[in-house]
């Protein structure tokens, strides 16, 4: 490795809290210095896991199951490939794979194996979602409130949700700090991702360890003790905590657990059995620390808590079951305005699924869902977005959304068009298409590419209108 001096103080450092063995120090030097390979994680609420070893098949692309993730795999791509590449694949833009590091994929598996009945889950430091995303996936009848305090990455945040079609995710955009206070007792389960120096992503970035200091492992660690303060406040008696960094110092992980078991009746919970292979990183404590030459993976850091089960005062209950609607800006839909979508939605698309058209908001013009606890969350948080937009009303008109169409458009039964990869392409780039005999004058149709939703389009009579979002149009070169 190179003799950049703040990453000599770095391995220094490491050796001296884990007293690595001659032969795992050197094994440690050298996966830090070996580039990371890729990894990929199904988008379960699209396809298959032999779906996606289709994907694989179709690309060339080797691919080697996760140990602890049987929906995600390591991928080697052939010579010519490159993370561009990969990015810009239709099957990445149609969101049925996610681009995650394998070690990061942990967090909401333990989370998971603990917790499997959650129905209200918070996410306390969610962008850009990969594991907000994958929490869907586990918990597709849950709530996750996915929190994050920078707008910019609160962007690529509800971008990566929306192109996976996640609709039971509330965004929203605070310091993690205020969960504990706004939000006493009222999580079922909480992973705490938390920000972090990085140690663990050397491999992806070279200079990650350029300003490496115990001097900056003390200032983030005192972020990291109020944010888990806070989700241990937050979350309900009887239910786990996850805290994970991609992070290796002691100080930004154990020594975070230890002050919250120090300061509060939290419990650790042994990560040994979460996966066979577990053992080999396991602590004595039952945290897994994940050291990048064990798995060829990314350095992180896993801890389990629960907090002790105990009995609900009458003033939980009650900040529980308060009901917020006055303080809300949306109003239920009319019968209406349910009638209309429901009709439209059944008898042209051939969809019928009474979870979303019996619980329909509307403000201005468009049409919503929200999931469970959006209305009662919204007094004690303030809510950036949640669910997704249905349609549009205008009139006796309706356009659907493009939200609801990459959610649920797999499930149309007709009002559909299938188009070829020179289409598919032209309309991922925002350009109308040409009049189809397949499509109906004046009616909307779901443009799909290999029977994966694109977008939504209204049949003029010589063109097919794109209606394509500007945001997600893309302009790079696309992969099909």
């Amino acid at each position: 490795m190179s003799t950049n001096p703040s990453l000599e103080l770095f391995l220094e450092h490491i050796q001296l809290q884990q007293s690595f063995s001659d032969e795992e120090l050197k094994q440690f030097t050298l996966s830090c210095a070996t580039p990371l390979r890729k990894s990929i994680r199904a988008n379960t609420h699209k396809i298959s896991i032999q779906e996606l070893s289709r994907i694989c098949q179709k690309w060339n692309w080797e691919n080697q199951t996760v140990p602890w993730c049987d929906y995600g795999v390591w991928i080697e791509q052939s010579s010519g490939d490159n993370n561009s590449m990969l990015g810009n694949v239709v099957e990445h833009l149609q969101g049925l794979f996610y681009i995650q590091e394998a070690s990061s994929m942990l967090p909401a598996q333990a989370l998971k194996y603990f917790a499997p009945g959650a129905k209200l889950i918070l996410d306390v430091a969610a962008a850009p979602g990969s594991k907000t995303t994958q929490l869907s996936q586990l918990y597709p009848n849950s709530t996750i409130v996915a929190n994050e305090l920078s707008s910019s990455r609160l962007k690529s945040l509800h971008a990566n949700t929306q192109r996976c079609g996640v609709d039971n995710v509330i965004l929203t955009h605070l310091n993690g700090n205020v969960f504990g206070k706004s939000t006493t007792k009222f999580f079922d389960a909480i992973l705490l991702d938390a920000p972090c120096g990085g140690e663990g992503t050397l491999r992806k970035d070279p200079d990650a360890l350029n300003n490496w200091s115990t001097n900056a492992l003390t200032d983030i660690s005192v972020i990291q003790k109020e944010l888990i303060d806070s989700a241990y406040q937050a979350l309900k008696p009887g239910g786990y905590l996850i805290y994970s960094t991609c992070t290796l110092s002691k100080e930004e992980n154990q020594i975070v657990i230890d002050h919250l078991i120090n300061s509060t009746d939290a419990k650790i919970v042994s990560l040994i059995d979460l996966f066979p292979d577990a053992k080999k990183c396991v602590t004595t404590e039952g945290y897994l620390h994940v050291f990048p030459h064990i798995y060829d993976s990314e350095g992180f850091f896993v801890a389990a808590i629960k907090k002790p089960d105990e009995s609900y005062t009458s003033s939980d209950e009650e900040m529980h079951n308060k009901n917020h609607k006055n303080s809300w800006p949306f109003k239920p839909a009319s019968n209406k305005q349910t009638q209309q979508i429901t009709k439209l939605l059944t008898d042209h698309f051939g969809f019928q699924d009474t979870r979303i058209t019996n619980n329909l908001w509307i403000k201005d013009t468009l049409l919503w869902w929200f999931p469970e606890y959006t209305v009662n969350l919204a007094e004690s948080l303030k809510i950036k977005r949640s669910g997704i937009k249905i349609a549009e009303i205008h009139k006796d008109q309706i356009n659907l959304h493009h939200e609801f169409a990459i959610c649920h458009g797999r499930r149309f039964n007709k009002g559909t068009i299938e188009v070829s990869a020179e289409d598919a392409k032209s309309f991922i780039q925002g350009r109308d298409l040409s009049a189809n005999d397949q499509a109906t004058v004046g009616q909307e149709h779901l443009i799909t590419f290999n029977q994966h939703p694109l977008g939504m389009t209204k049949a003029l009579k010589n063109k097919l209108k794109n209606r394509l979002p500007r945001p997600v149009v893309r302009d790079n070169p696309i992969v099909l």
